[in-house]
């Protein structure tokens, strides 16, 4: 069983303006002249963080790792204003170019996974290779899923809490009355709204329920970047057509892949994973037994490490 490669420091990092509006951190470790990685953290709303890198062997790899609109270190906090998935690409696109590579491999989970596809679907040529876990591809069925019904037959007394800001009158549509109280002018109900939706999100992320990611998701900063985004993406279907990402599966045919999914993620389905699979069978599929949606779940780490290692080897 693989472990997360040992903790690392960034190399350096800086903040990087890509609009009149927001202000990117960005972060750079490993090896300067290594194959360059860009990791993208989920969401969308979360953010980077430290272990992110450890996915990555830092004597091959030169790992970037940077906050999305609104998220953790960039600023403006939780901002709604110009975020979109289109604005994302064209951010990762602006950090390639300032950092000078020409091809990266493209890693990411969750939210992570549905941005990366979106942007090797987008710019093909400038993608060495994808790893992507815990599939999101963005659709409506996919959020209905976890905010409406599926998810809470599995964890009723966990659903209980998070329809509990919302009166009966509204939870027939989860989302919209989430998404109205997150974006409105009371700051109590903005923070009731955000601390019931991350906590929903933390509580079903692990197979076992980590401490530590629900900390993370609690926080009441993270909680309202990850609420407030989440939900203004999800209203929008997360500015795709229908069932964009999988209908354009075939630009992705000579991309190098690995598509890993835990066999019991209850935040994304795994026939959403199978359904990439079928479309994009040059990919490596792994289902990863005993395991839920996310990544430091230790079969997910031993497979997102093998996937890094394998990728590196065939690049090299």
């Amino acid at each position: 069983m693989r472990e997360l490669y040992p903790a690392i420091s960034t190399n350096h990092h800086f903040m990087m303006k890509v609009d009149d509006t927001h202000n990117l951190y960005v972060e750079e470790s490993g090896t300067e002249d290594g194959i360059p990685v860009v990791y993208l953290h989920g969401g969308p709303g979360s953010g980077s963080m430290a272990y992110h890198r450890q996915l990555f062997d830092p004597e091959k790899y030169r790992i970037i790792l940077f906050d999305q609109r609104g998220c953790a270190r960039s600023t403006p906090h939780a901002s709604l204003r110009n975020n979109t998935t289109q604005d994302l690409i064209a951010d990762m696109e602006q950090i390639r170019e300032a950092l000078n590579i020409k091809r990266w491999v493209v890693a990411g989970g969750s939210w992570g996974s549905t941005l990366a596809l979106a942007y090797a679907q987008t710019y093909p040529e400038r993608v060495l290779g994808l790893i992507v876990r815990g599939i999101f591809l963005g659709t409506k069925p996919e959020v209905e899923w976890y905010y409406q019904f599926g998810a809470s037959q599995f964890f009723p007394d966990y659903w209980e809490d998070f329809v509990a800001p919302i009166p009966e009158s509204e939870r027939d549509d989860m989302l919209t009355a989430y998404h109205k109280r997150l974006t409105g002018s009371d700051e109590f109900a903005r923070m009731r709204a955000a601390k019931a939706w991350s906590t929903w999100e933390g509580r079903t992320a692990n197979l076992n329920p980590s401490p530590l990611l629900m900390d993370h998701f609690t926080h009441p900063r993270e909680a309202m970047s990850i609420s407030r985004i989440e939900a203004h993406y999800f209203m929008n279907n997360c500015f795709f057509d229908d069932n964009q990402l999988l209908n354009n599966a075939a630009i992705l045919k000579n991309i190098p892949g690995y598509i890993v999914h835990g066999r019991y993620d209850m935040i994304c389905q795994l026939k959403v994973a199978y359904d990439l699979h079928k479309a994009w069978p040059l990919a490596d599929y792994t289902v990863v037994a005993s395991s839920g949606h996310a990544a430091n779940e230790p079969g997910i780490v031993n497979a997102l490490v093998n996937a890094s290692d394998d990728l590196i080897r065939k690049l090299s």
